[in-house]
């Protein structure tokens, strides 16, 4: 009886390559998305907390006494809030888009960081929010804030800015590795050359739709 030969199969040089390459990555990427996610986001959330607190304190003279008076990171600069807002929405549509797409999110998400940071720390010795509160209090237009001191607030905020500054950057230099929300979606909802329903490999539900169709999934599309 004749002995039985195995057939060798052939492999696809450049294929084992890219394979080999994806593993290689695949720890670097996931570390660079988890890192890119916890500072995006703990940046922008420190940022939106610190600009509700008291930035700045001081005193306005009102006849033969005075009035405390305090303004907030709002009250002095509103843009550390506004862009922790659009860094937030640009750490999200970072996973939405591809390519040329991604670098450009990624650019306004470390742009809105570096703004953020920017603004707090000018904000830091700002006197024109109080001022203007001891117009206000005083009904004197040329009154001024008396003892003006600074809180720790703004350079937290100016910290935090910099955290979504990094999370921009980690997305500039990682992203191109990182998944994309859009890929199932498309082939979820774009149907194949011959208008047959597409079968998605890795969703086993399927599998069982293409056979409650009377349809093998396993077959050549």
């Amino acid at each position: 009886m004749g002995g039985v030969t195995a057939v060798p199969v052939p492999h696809s040089s450049g294929q084992a390559e890219r394979t080999a390459g994806a593993a290689a990555a695949a720890p670097g990427g996931r570390r660079s998305l988890a890192a890119a996610l916890f500072l995006g986001a703990v940046g922008a959330a420190v940022v939106l907390l610190a600009s509700g607190q008291t930035w700045a304190e001081g005193t306005a003279a009102v006849g033969a006494g005075s009035v405390p008076l305090q303004a907030d990171g709002r009250d002095v600069t509103g843009l550390p809030a506004a862009l922790a807002v659009v860094g937030l929405a640009a750490l999200v549509a970072v996973f939405a888009v591809r390519r040329a797409g991604r670098v450009i999110v990624s650019a306004l998400l470390a742009l809105s960081g570096a703004g953020a940071a920017a603004s707090a720390f000018l904000g830091a010795s700002d006197s024109a929010a109080l001022d203007e509160k001891a117009r206000q209090t005083t009904g004197d237009t040329a009154a001024v804030i008396d003892g003006l001191t600074h809180t720790a607030w703004p350079y937290v905020t100016a910290v935090a800015g910099l955290l979504i500054l990094a999370a921009g950057l980690l997305a500039m230099r990682y992203g191109s590795s990182w998944p994309a929300m859009s890929a199932r979606y498309e082939r979820e909802g774009g149907a194949p050359r011959g208008g047959r329903p597409a079968a998605d490999p890795d969703r086993p539900e399927e599998l069982w739709k293409a056979l409650d169709r009377g349809e093998d999934p396993t077959g050549e599309r």
